[in-house]
């Protein structure tokens, strides 16, 4: 079999709010590469979907399936559908996706972790996605053994920018290293990665090197929309490809980390609304945060908090 790894994030451009990256784990049956595994992953993708009776994609790119004004449904059934049972917390997701604790989680943390789930979604419908993923996957000689994110709340960013990264090195850092954790689960199996393009970068191979703890990494190719990289001793290949969430293992970690994002901005605008009423709520973006930042940050300060405790740094 072969070990099949998608990495995507949320949350890199704001400054409001954690960054958060996610990972998938898959393994494939036979040697289907390319457009071919791209294609299956497609088609058994709609084939649970219509298992549950489904209408519309239940993976893809986040930017599709979650609309903000549209309503947080159809992102957290596709994520939930990938958990054997639903969590009742987000303290339960947090522990299934790998999430541990912080020491620099920010004081809304609280919210995140009691917040009950589903928040959106129908409990009998995810119920339903999730058996349809249970049976219906391996039927086309595919298997999802792993879902994890990693969290980056404004603190550790900051802290890790005054270290000298910046917030591309952030983002591949965390990325590389949730990647390779997965990987050292199925170590004796062949493994490819795909990974949605961070940022600008277009060299990768002393990243993969570093993290992964390979002694050569073969650069395959770096263009300006695929950079793919070989590992012969790991028996490896993994590449950044711009659009990546396109394909399925990817999509998905797309999808659980916007979800993971969201539930984290709604925890973030209830807390301080609760400290200041009438506060008006943001995602977390540049205009929108620096609106909210004017408007909050007197109540910030009130609460004993720095600046770079909320406000992450570009």
């Amino acid at each position: 079999m072969t070990l099949l790894i998608g990495t995507d994030e949320a949350g890199y451009g704001p400054n409001l709010g954690p960054l958060v990256v996610a990972a998938s784990a898959w393994h494939v049956e036979d040697d289907a590469a390319g457009a071919a595994l791209a294609g299956r992953l497609a088609h058994a993708t709609g084939a649970v979907a219509a298992a549950a009776g489904w209408r519309g994609p239940l993976w893809g790119d986040s930017k599709r399936i979650y609309q903000p004004g549209a309503g947080l449904a159809a992102l957290e059934s596709g994520v939930l559908a990938t958990l054997a049972e639903s969590p009742p917390t987000g303290a339960d997701l947090a522990a299934r996706l790998g999430s541990g604790g912080d020491p620099a989680a920010p004081p809304e943390w609280p919210r995140f972790l009691a917040a009950c789930l589903p928040m959106a979604a129908d409990p009998p419908t995810v119920a339903g996605l999730a058996a349809a993923v249970a049976t219906t996957l391996p039927r086309h000689g595919l298997r999802l053994d792993a879902v994890r994110c990693r969290i980056v709340h404004p603190a550790t960013f900051n802290a890790l920018l005054a270290e000298g990264l910046n917030k591309s090195d952030i983002l591949s850092r965390t990325t590389l290293d949730l990647a390779a954790d997965l990987r050292a689960a199925w170590p004796d199996e062949p493994a490819e990665i795909w990974c949605d393009r961070h940022g600008g970068r277009k060299t990768y191979a002393a990243l993969v090197g570093r993290h992964f703890g390979a002694a050569l990494v073969r650069t395959i190719g770096e263009t300006a929309d695929l950079s793919r990289y070989e590992l012969p001793a790991d028996r490896c290949r993994i590449e950044f490809a711009v659009g990546g969430e396109g394909r399925i293992p990817v999509a998905l970690a797309s999808m659980t980390a916007k979800y993971v994002r969201e539930l984290a901005m709604a925890a973030f605008n209830a807390h301080w609304s609760s400290r200041q009423p009438g506060l008006a709520p943001t995602a977390g973006y540049p205009v929108d945060a620096r609106r909210w930042w004017g408007a909050a940050e007197a109540t910030v300060h009130e609460a004993g908090l720095d600046t770079a405790a909320i406000w992450r740094r570009a």
